[in-house]
Formats: structure tokens, sequence, C-alpha cells
């Protein structure tokens, strides 16, 4: 197991190794894994994997090719791969599939406005509404965030910048390479004071994307006037 270096209720941090970190949500069967160094194999068979380069150069190796990688870029495939170079995290969704994607380097802010003067970028959307995402929270400095609690986990990394979280069992310490898990339903907030903060934050499910019913394509293709999404006998069964 790695070194778990902060244990509460309400949040856990843990130290770097190569393989697996923790088991997360039970609800939304969730894996944290991180390489170091060492290249990390996956396989595991119906499985969305959503990672991230922290440090150094990284490469990785998947069903659609192999691709190098800086810090701050990140990155999804399914089923199998390896990860090699460098520092990062790799979350594992079970029963998932996602979209083979790389993006980044990450930008400096986010583009969503969130809430208490912070903001938010979706990296990694859900390709359908409910599943998993990876996300892009940016602190301004002299931030402090009302407390709240998610209806699922939040685990991630602070990618730059320095700040903590605040716990009702005390206050973590946060700066470059806290790697995290926040469990659902645990109350929490962050603060940041001389020091804007970076924060890679994978969700396991969503309320948002795309449906059926409900997406760019059938919303607007039109006949005679009318969005083929009202248009029953016509949207494909």
């Amino acid at each position: 197991m790695a070194i778990e270096l902060a244990q509460a209720k309400n949040f856990y941090s843990f130290g770097w190794k190569t393989g697996k970190i923790a088991d997360c949500d039970p609800n939304f069967p969730t894996t944290l894994h991180a390489w170091d160094g060492e290249p990390l194999d996956l396989h595991q068979p119906d499985t969305a994997f959503f990672g991230f380069v922290q440090e150094g150069e990284a490469v990785i190796e998947c069903a659609s090719g192999r691709f190098t990688l800086k810090p701050g870029m990140y990155f999804s495939f399914n089923d199998r791969g390896q990860v090699s170079g460098g520092r990062g995290i790799v979350i594992a969704r079970d029963r998932a599939s996602g979209f083979f994607m790389i993006g980044g380097p990450v930008e400096e802010k986010g583009r969503l406005k969130y809430i208490d003067g912070c903001t938010d970028s979706l990296l990694i959307p859900p390709v359908r509404m409910g599943d998993a995402c990876l996300n892009l929270l940016y602190f301004p400095p002299g931030i402090d965030q009302t407390p709240h609690t998610h209806p699922s986990d939040r685990i991630g990394v602070v990618f730059s910048g320095r700040g903590e979280c605040v716990t009702p069992e005390g206050i973590i310490p946060l700066e470059p390479g806290v790697m995290f898990r926040i469990p659902f339903e645990g109350n929490h907030k962050f603060r940041t004071f001389d020091s804007e903060m970076r924060v890679i934050a994978y969700h396991p499910d969503s309320d948002f994307g795309p449906q059926d019913e409900d997406h760019p394509m059938i919303n607007r293709t039109m006949v005679d006037g009318v969005s083929a999404n009202k248009i029953d006998k016509i949207r494909t069964a």
C-alpha cells in the first residue's frame, strides 16, 4: 500500500510510488494508481483510465499508439496501457468506456466560474451523462471557500501553487505533488493565502453530458423549423 500521509474521515493524502494507491468510491468503483519513475502497467477489461502528468516527460502506450507527454498534460484510454517516465496519477473507473484522448498542458486558470472566486475547466468531459470526468480547479490567492461536500469521491493531485484543505479533523497543507482522495460526503473547504493553486480533480460520475435525446447533433438538426429532438418518429430507435 501507499503511505497515507493524512488520514481522516473527510480527507486522505498519499505518498508516491508506482502501482495501486487506493480503492476509492464504492458506489462508483474507482481505483487510484500512480507512477513514479518506474513503468506502470495497466490491464483491466471494461475499464476507462484517466491520467495526468505531474512531473517530467512521460510516455503512454496503448491501443491508439505511443505518445510523449509533458507536465500538465492529461489523457484517457480504455482497458490496457502502460505509462512510463516522470511522475503522475492514473484513475481507473470500472465498468466504463471513455474515448482515447490527450490534452493540455492545462491552462493557468479555469474557463468556468465555480464558487467563492474559484474557476474550473472540464478537461475530459463525460461521454454520456453520468460518466466520469476530469477537471482543473483554479484557486486565486486569498481564497476561503464555503465548507461543502460532494455526493461522490473527488480524487486528484495538486499541480501547482500552495494552499490548505480544512476539514473537521484538522488542516492539511497542500503543495505540488500532494495526491489526495476526498470521500463522498466528506466535509471540506480549500484556502489559499499569498499563492494561487491549481488542482486536478477526477469525478467518478456526473449529472451533466450528452443523452440520446439531447446532444448538439440532434438538437441542431431542424425539420421545418423544429428540432429533431422533438420529432420522435425520425429519431434513431
